[in-house]
């Protein structure tokens, strides 16, 4: 008579960036503090965050995520004027931040973010050290996926 209850854990993602695992070699993950305004974190709260087209750059040894769009609400306040794509600052420790400077200068790689979500009221981006896939790398995971996906349709059957 008990019914089957999952308990579902709510969803603390905020935005992800899905072309960044076709486009990158993801090599190794960090997790990243951000520097936000009030305003922000309201319009984070409330979904209006993209980050299709950001990256991060390293600036003065310091992270950066440059690019990313979050919409500013419509009750935003009067008193202030919203930069929807200005860089804001990535918190990380030293050794971390030695780590991803030495990789991005020395090895060519490169730094993406992979997704923003929510840790304990606090907005986190998961940043990735990644190398750059070749078109014949991106039809391999085309073709992969395609066969994922025909796999998973014949064992239903």
């Amino acid at each position: 008579m008990a019914a089957n209850k999952k308990s579902k854990q709510p969803d603390n993602t905020i935005a992800q960036n899905k072309k960044a695992h076709f486009e990158f070699f993801i090599e190794e993950t960090f997790e990243a503090g951000l520097v936000l305004h009030g305003w922000e974190v309201k319009s984070l709260r409330d979904g209006k965050a993209q980050l299709s087209d950001s990256y991060v750059l390293i600036r003065d040894g310091e992270a950066w995520l440059a690019n990313a769009l979050i919409t500013p609400l419509k009750t935003a306040s009067t008193h202030i004027v919203p930069a929807p794509q200005r860089d804001r600052k990535l918190l990380l420790n030293r050794q971390e931040l030695n780590k991803l400077i030495g990789s991005v200068d020395r090895k060519g790689f490169t730094l993406v973010p992979l997704s923003m979500y929510w840790v304990r009221g606090n907005a986190k981006l998961k940043i990735a050290l990644a190398k750059g896939k070749q078109s014949h790398d991106k039809r391999a995971s085309i073709k992969e996926r395609d066969w994922q996906r025909d796999k998973a349709r014949l064992f239903k059957k």
